[in-house]
């Protein structure tokens, strides 16, 4: 979409103001109208569950994630809806003219994701959207997000990622995450983040930033799971809220219902103090009950079923071969697995391996790892499994669907997004070389 590499040079807080200044985003504005989410794993889910709650309350919400799965647009909605192909041209068009102006005379480089990011605040202020919900790219001390100055925030959970950018400890990370959060606002940590309490709260205490966490400040009760939803009570505040259930499939997501509901609630009490609190729950529930998200055990086919997986951290897969587990029961699995080149190969094949017994390890076209290598990682990790090699998606789409149907099987295409989006392109009759990730 924009001529620019992925990362652009250095940090770019200084020049990413320069930017919005030169777009004439109001920044007031975008401060009080925005939701920031930051995570290892979860953003999108929640990013989801929230933007899905603001639409619930009537309000005009804009929604902007990264990665997309199939198009550029999915990147930048209102209400639910991409924009379409001829008004992100026009603001292509705008944003590339401001970073013209601002790389002469800065003389630095943008990267595509600050691109994106300015696209999105023009879009959403254009637009006049009464709430606007932002993914963070990586991190949150220097991620362009942490110029929305939001006070309503979460840092999902975390994980090792980027450990060359965010720092080789979970404390390091945790903390660079939390820094997207504005002094005097609130951070929702996820579930996973609660081990690492005590440095966290020592960690905000000086900004004056609330740290609350899920489990304990956001209290979930009456859990329980059906094939086909979750469903449990949420206690947040002075709001008791009963009998919320969520359809997006995972034990996993109502880590991301809870705090995406505690966020709104949040935002909710700084932007509108004075709202009928009696609709709250009724928002909420509505909200959380009609939110969905593509990529996370996302079923793609019945015949045989099909399920796919865009996890690729270590916590994201666990979690994921948990849910699915969970869902569908363990027995009968074929795992198609391939892992992006700049992932740990044996780190991801000894979380997945020991779970499935038929494995077909393959390679994206999009940052494709070698196959040949994680099948012996698999091998070392699951001796006793049928392991067979597909050089490319499409051989290992026909090679599992082959499979299943031979062994009366399921299929679960699994180890990093790049595998996971290709599969289902090609299932779609798409050719998955065309798809453009970035």
């Amino acid at each position: 979409m924009f001529d620019l590499p992925k990362y652009g040079e250095g940090i770019c807080l200084a020049r990413m103001t320069d930017l919005l200044d030169r777009l004439a985003i109001d920044r007031g504005r975008l401060q009080q109208r925005s939701i920031a989410i930051a995570g290892s794993n979860g953003k999108g889910s929640t990013a989801a569950f929230c933007a899905s709650i603001g639409r619930a309350c009537g309000l005009r919400t804009g929604l902007f994630t990264s990665p997309h799965l199939f198009r550029v647009n999915e990147r930048f909605q209102i209400d639910g809806v991409p924009i379409d192909d001829e008004l992100l041209h026009q603001l292509v068009t705008r944003v590339e003219s401001a970073i013209a102006a601002v790389t002469k005379r800065r003389a630095e480089k943008f990267g595509a994701f600050e691109a994106m990011f300015a696209l999105a605040c023009l879009f959403f202020q254009d637009n006049d959207c009464d709430v606007m919900v932002f993914e963070a790219g990586i991190g949150g001390r220097y991620d362009p997000i942490r110029l929305l100055g939001s006070r309503s925030t979460t840092v999902t959970s975390v994980d090792y990622e980027h450990v060359e950018l965010l720092g080789n400890s979970l404390e390091l990370i945790v903390s660079d995450k939390s820094d997207a959060c504005a002094a005097g606002g609130t951070i929702i940590y996820g579930e996973n983040c609660r081990g690492l309490r005590q440095h966290i709260v020592e960690y905000n205490r000086n900004r004056n930033v609330e740290s609350l966490f899920v489990r304990d400040e956001v209290s979930i009760g009456n859990e329980s799971a059906t094939a086909g939803c979750h469903r449990f009570d949420l206690a947040f505040r002075h709001h008791d809220v009963r009998d919320l259930d969520i359809a997006m499939p995972g034990g996993f997501q109502l880590n991301n219902a809870a705090i995406a509901a505690a966020l709104v609630i949040d935002w909710m009490g700084r932007t509108r103090p004075n709202g009928p609190a009696a609709q709250i729950g009724a928002v909420v529930r509505s909200g959380l009950r009609e939110a969905h998200w593509p990529g996370r055990l996302e079923t793609i086919a019945q015949n045989p079923l099909t399920v796919i997986d865009v996890g690729h951290t270590p916590d994201g897969i666990r979690r994921s071969v948990a849910g699915l587990h969970g869902i569908y029961g363990a027995r009968d699995w074929i795992l198609v697995a391939g892992v992006s080149f700049d992932k740990k190969a044996d780190e991801i094949a000894g979380l997945l391996a020991p779970h499935f017994d038929t494995i077909i390890c393959t390679s994206a076209h999009h940052k494709g790892g070698d196959a040949a290598a994680l099948a012996a990682a698999m091998r070392s990790a699951n001796p006793v499994a049928r392991i067979e090699i597909a050089a490319t998606i499409e051989q290992a789409f026909s090679s599992s669907r082959a499979l299943a149907a031979s062994l009366k099987r399921r299929i679960y295409v699994a180890g990093g997004l790049f595998t996971a989006i290709e599969f289902a392109a090609t299932a779609r009759g798409l050719d998955p070389k065309q798809l453009g990730f970035f």
